[in-house]
């Protein structure tokens, strides 16, 4: 998942295709996502 982040992170800083670049963005939003997710689990137990 971190992994993910960063590689999303690594594309955006490249990309200059609009459509491809809010992809990556979604992508990377979603991923986020997820890892918070899961330290707040981790965290409530």
């Amino acid at each position: 998942m971190e992994l993910n982040i960063k590689h999303y992170r690594e594309l955006l800083k490249t990309e200059t295709d609009a459509s491809k670049r809010q992809v990556i963005s979604k992508l990377l939003s979603e991923e986020q996502a997820q890892l918070k997710l899961l330290t707040r689990k981790e965290v409530d137990k």
